[in-house]
């Protein structure tokens, strides 16, 4: 049986179109004319192509005669028959295909061109690259140059730290620790961050043996939340300084109406401890108290705006007795801490020694006894955490140190021999809280400008500058009391003074707008049994900026001579104008008084250098 196999016109094809040119000009293939165009077969082979659609009209045939001797020239052609079609095939000369690509490469870019432009911010200064951004930069260096700072959390870094800060070690990507980096290349990264581990412990007298460091956190608070996160479930407790008090909000700090302020509050059950609101001291007792009734987890001591040196062996007899882990925050006596001086009787009592020995010639034991500027956390906590910004003149970030190798046995409140049978876990936990739980790659600019930092503290000349920063807050606070001021526990013990304005009648938030008009930096800040949340009453002030800067106890005096005249000026606009913020401000905007006092604090903050750049 024989099928018919013709069928009506389809739209089927395999692409070989008339006068489609291949793209790549080695070849095209067109249909020229069927065998008999006055026939139609009624049974072929099965057709690859519909013949209707396929062949030109008379008219178009033409047309394209003409075209073909157009395209003649150039081109080599073969026909051939497909399926009953007579098919040709038209070849491009090699000649031409040399110069069709000879023409692409002309239109192609120049390789040097796009390098340059890929290139062209790479070497610019910024004041060429970004003017908006450097004329707001040089008007903030000249307002740290025009001004009194008296904020306690800022200080002045040197022109090294600056240099390492902004070096080109942000180029790169490490994360991880020494030695188990995510990405390769950081052989000398690894070099840095040991040496900046090395350096912390070092700076502290730590034995690395019994404690490591991590240097990575990019603050104190991520440092404080790493702890919580590698030492803590949810929902495990913790202790701290109520922020009202002088503690930190990284303590977990709620406030009154209960709402959960900070990571450490939401993530964990936070009870706070209180200052005594007659005297300002932290009331051990009633901590003690406490922390048996709440057993907290952690217990926290260290805080922002605490005056006083804090008894860490009383800490430590309530954490042991409350079975918690002790930690301190000393991120603002950092530097303090780390400031050991050489008692100068203990001196003369070894050349002593030295002397009879000579004499005798008999060797008898020296012991070196190093006096600290405060008391040491590191001699009763478990883990510590601070700033590096601070009083250390460093880098903005965060720190850890915690206890390893064999557990120490206890004896009273002091460490003393280790407990063969126990390690402790916390350098695993804590690296692995910091990375990969909570951070990523650390900022590898900033160690490098830690253990820039670092490095000076080392040196004699750091100790006596951090005598020198509790010598001028002792200067101010006598300068203020002498004026009636009130200060909350009645003087300082380190580097920072709390200031009752209240007695003014002032909050603390009008006084800290008032300095700000007059070029004097300070921070407005609760007092214990004020209504904080709305209008604190007091002002923080410290001495490690300006005392950088070169200023001793006489230009302290002046300094609170200045505090004072501000002081008046706010509380005779308060009177007249009220507490609101935008009547007060707007009066003493174009306050004589205001212009007058701002011109003297100019005048006398020009006596003093800039440390790490040039005006």
């Amino acid at each position: 049986m024989v099928m018919g196999l013709s069928r009506p016109p389809s739209d089927l094809s395999l692409g070989l179109h008339p006068r489609n040119h291949i793209s790549d000009d080695s070849f095209s293939i067109r249909v020229v004319q069927p065998l008999d165009p006055s026939q139609s077969p009624r049974c072929i082979s099965p057709q690859l192509f519909d013949a209707e659609t396929r062949l030109d009209s008379a008219a178009s045939a033409g047309a394209e005669g003409q075209g073909d001797s157009d395209d003649a020239e150039g081109e080599d052609k073969e026909e051939f028959s497909l399926l009953g079609f007579r098919m040709r095939l038209k070849r491009r000369r090699r000649a031409d295909s040399s110069s069709s690509s000879s023409s692409n490469k002309i239109a192609a870019p120049d390789f040097e061109t796009r390098r340059c432009a890929v290139r062209a911010c790479g070497n610019q200064a910024l004041s060429v690259a970004d003017p908006d951004v450097f004329q707001i930069m040089r008007m903030e260096k000249q307002r740290q140059v025009d001004g009194i700072e008296l904020i306690a959390s800022e200080n002045f870094v040197c022109r090294a730290v600056m240099e390492a800060l902004g070096s080109h070690l942000t180029n790169k990507y490490s994360e991880g620790l020494p030695g188990a980096r995510y990405y390769c290349g950081n052989e000398f990264i690894d070099q840095i961050e040991r040496l900046c581990c090395e350096r912390s412990l070092a700076a502290f007298g730590l034995d690395p043996d019994h404690w490591g460091v991590n240097v990575q956190p990019y603050s104190c608070s991520s440092a404080n939340f790493a702890v919580y996160t590698g030492i803590l479930l949810p929902k495990d407790r913790i202790m701290g300084l109520d922020s009202p008090s002088g503690g930190n909000v990284s303590h977990g700090y709620m406030t009154p109406s209960g709402k959960r302020v900070s990571g450490a509050s939401i993530f964990f059950e936070s009870y706070p401890y209180k200052v005594n609101p007659h005297t300002g001291y932290v009331d051990y007792d009633k901590l003690e108290e406490m922390a048996m009734d709440f057993h907290p987890k952690i217990l926290i001591c260290g805080g922002s705006c605490y005056p006083r040196d804090w008894d860490y062996a009383r800490f430590r007899r309530i954490a042991d007795k409350s079975g918690a882990i002790l930690m301190c925050d000393m991120a603002q006596i950092g530097g303090i801490v780390a400031a050991k001086r050489q008692d100068m009787q203990q001196c003369s009592l070894i050349k002593l020694h030295i002397v009879a020995a000579s004499m005798s010639k008999t060797l008898c034991p020296i012991v070196l006894v190093w006096h600290m500027e405060c008391r040491n956390p590191f001699d009763y906590c478990d883990i510590v955490t601070s700033t590096t910004h601070k009083s250390l003149r460093g880098p903005r970030g965060g720190i850890i140190f915690y206890r390893k190798g064999r557990k120490l046995k206890r004896q009273g409140a002091s460490i003393c021999q280790a407990d063969e049978t126990q390690n402790y876990d916390y350098e695993d936990r804590i690296n692995f809280a910091v990375f990969p739980s909570l951070q990523g790659g650390p900022h590898n600019s900033h160690i490098a400008a830690l253990a820039v930092a670092l490095k000076q503290v080392a040196t004699p000349e750091y100790k006596v500058y951090i005598q020198q920063v509790k010598r001028n807050a002792q200067a101010l606070a006598t300068a203020l009391l002498k004026r009636k001021c009130r200060l909350v526990t009645g003087g300082t013990d380190n580097h920072l003074l709390l200031w009752d304005v209240r007695t003014f009648g002032l909050t603390g938030k009008n006084f800290e707008k008032v300095c700000e008009l007059c070029h004097i930096s300070l921070n407005k800040t609760t007092i214990y049994g004020d209504n904080g949340a709305l209008c604190p009453g007091g002002v923080r002030i410290g001495t490690p900026a300006m005392t950088t800067r070169g200023c001793l106890e006489e230009d302290f005096e002046t300094i609170a001579e200045f505090l004072l005249r501000a002081a008046q000026i706010a509380s005779t606009a308060q009177r007249e104008h009220g507490k609101l913020q935008n009547e007060f401000l707007t009066d003493l905007m174009h306050s004589r008084d205001i212009t007058e006092l701002r011109s003297c604090v100019e005048g006398f903050s020009s006596q003093f250098a800039m440390p790490g750049f040039d005006v």
